[in-house]
């Protein structure tokens, strides 16, 4: 029997073993996390385990929910260290969880702490990672886990005062216009942002433009989307202005089609300007109105939607021409048809998908993201993985993959299907390369 979260735990075999100690202290470039650039820019400290745990992590949230613990302990007025210890409590009950390694890995990696959490243990762990974290900062945190790119998620008026290269870390925005699907209540906010009136559907794409070009000129490489589904119709442009114009009064019918047409424009400039582009699907967000007058969103109450329906996703792709689309990764949180999702990145021109989204980035869904994109696409592109995160200490996140990712390889090592050297480059690619490319770091 191995000892609890020993160094090679996930690691099935000597060569896994071998091939994850060549690339796991790999830089780690981070394309797309929910970070506070402005506690990176700061230094901030934390107060401590808890917060820096339980202060935003609806991941944590909705496993404490399951465990039958108290609101006031999760979103609620508790101390921190009160929040800490039923976090604690909770742990063991998390078996296969990917919460149960994020958890052990981060005290491990972070603190040196190889026992498991649980209520016994809970006091002790919280005295000792606490005088570790008196003169943690973020920064220092962030160069632990050799941290070298970081994308933030922003939305296209925000000011982006905060952003830049903080002790050799590179903190870039990523172009986030979701509120803009929505004119009757976005468009005021960007009238403010660009200092002008907007009367028609063509300048509020202009006026989106000028912000994606200030993006640009504060680092910015990448763009993100997200919503349920793809649209299944189109509409021309002379359609939009008319739909843009009544704004104020749209059916949802009417709301999906504009959505879909400034979907296309945006997509189209993200070409022209060599912007990636991310797309996120198949997530349906804030289902428990109680609680989402209570806590607000990005609280764990979102959920997975109906598998994305291939003909709306060929037909998005129609949209653009080969020649003009961005370098496009797809994220669904809906796996079930994830065979035909990669199979049609093989269709069209600078499209892949991206790792495992939200739901699937378990011990399981990494492994069958990992294996789907072997057997229909190409593993050898593949950018690897990110935090998708608020929590600075999530960075354990990407040792969890590595250690997936290298546990597959070796496999195909042992067996004498794929030789050493080629594995070595291929781990090197995916794990760093491809996402530096990606992100023109």
């Amino acid at each position: 029997m191995k000892h609890f979260f020993s160094n090679d735990v996930l690691l099935g075999n000597e060569t896994a073993v071998s091939l994850y100690q060549s690339i796991k202290d790999l830089p780690i470039i981070d394309y797309h996390c929910h970070l506070d650039q402005g506690k990176i820019k700061d230094d901030a400290l934390f107060n401590d385990i808890g917060e820096l745990w339980l202060a935003g992590d609806h991941y944590k949230w909705r496993a404490m929910r399951l465990c039958g613990v108290d609101e006031a302990f999760i979103t609620g007025n508790a101390s921190f260290h009160d929040k800490f210890i039923k976090y604690a409590e909770i742990m063991p009950k998390l078996i296969g969880n990917p919460l149960y390694y994020w958890t052990h890995f981060e005290l491990k990696q972070i603190f040196g702490i190889d026992r498991p959490l649980n209520q016994g243990t809970a006091e002790g762990i919280y005295q000792e990672v606490n005088q570790k974290m008196k003169d943690l900062s973020v920064r220092k945190l962030l160069k632990h886990f050799h941290v070298e790119y970081i994308c933030t998620t922003d939305d296209p008026i925000d000011d982006l005062s905060k952003h830049g290269v903080y002790d050799g870390i590179t903190v870039i925005p990523t172009f986030r216009p979701d509120k803009a699907y929505r004119p009757d209540l976005y468009l005021p906010l960007l009238e403010k942002a660009v200092h002008r009136r907007i009367d028609n559907a063509k300048a509020y794409v202009e006026a989106l433009e000028e912000r994606l070009d200030f993006f640009i000129s504060k680092g910015c490489k990448i763009s993100d989307h997200g919503f349920n589904r793809f649209p299944s119709r189109y509409i021309s442009d002379e359609e939009a202005e008319v739909l843009f114009r009544k704004r104020d009064n749209l059916n949802e019918l009417q709301k999906e089609l504009f959505f879909g047409w400034l979907l296309v424009q945006l997509t189209k400039l993200y070409g022209k300007k060599h912007i990636a582009m991310q797309i996120h699907f198949n997530v349906i967000r804030n289902n428990n109105l109680e609680m989402f007058d209570a806590c607000g969103p990005d609280s764990g109450f979102d959920l997975i939607g109906q598998p994305q329906n291939i003909e709306d996703l060929v037909l998005f792709f129609n949209q653009i021409k080969d020649q003009d689309r961005p370098e496009t990764v797809l994220y669904t949180l809906n796996d079930a048809n994830l065979s035909s999702i990669a199979a049609v990145t093989g269709a069209f021109r600078h499209v892949r998908l991206g790792p495992s989204w939200w739901f699937n980035d378990t011990l399981e869904g990494i492994k069958r993201n990992i294996r789907t994109i072997s057997e229909y696409a190409v593993l050898g592109t593949n950018l690897g993985m990110l935090t998708d995160s608020r929590s600075f200490s999530s960075y354990s996140r990407f040792d969890f993959f590595r250690r997936i990712l290298c546990d597959y390889v070796g496999e195909k090592v042992e067996s004498g299907e794929y030789d050493y050297a080629s594995a070595l480059k291929l781990l090197e690619d995916i794990c760093y390369n491809n996402s530096k490319t990606l992100v023109g770091a």
